[in-house]
């Protein structure tokens, strides 16, 4: 299968927060005309309603992201 790297420097929000190395939380970003959701994986936990940007894409749907705040106020409203 190849490699989809479309969500890779999406902002979105995580629907689950994550709980950093002890697993994935959710995250729904806007993507091919749509909204999706991924497994979400971060270094650090996240709470629920974080604004993330995708970082990397590890296949199968799941996603590594980082905080992220943008200062310009364009991410998406979800």
């Amino acid at each position: 299968m190849a490699r989809d790297e479309s969500s890779i420097g999406a902002v979105g929000v995580l629907t689950v927060g994550t709980r950093g190395p002890a697993g994935p939380g959710e995250v729904r970003i806007r993507i091919r005309g749509g909204s999706e959701s991924f497994l979400a994986w971060s270094d650090r936990p996240l709470p629920r309603g974080s604004h993330v940007l995708v970082v990397d894409y590890r296949g199968a749907r799941t996603v590594d992201v980082i905080e992220w705040t943008d200062s310009l106020g364009e991410a998406p409203a979800m």
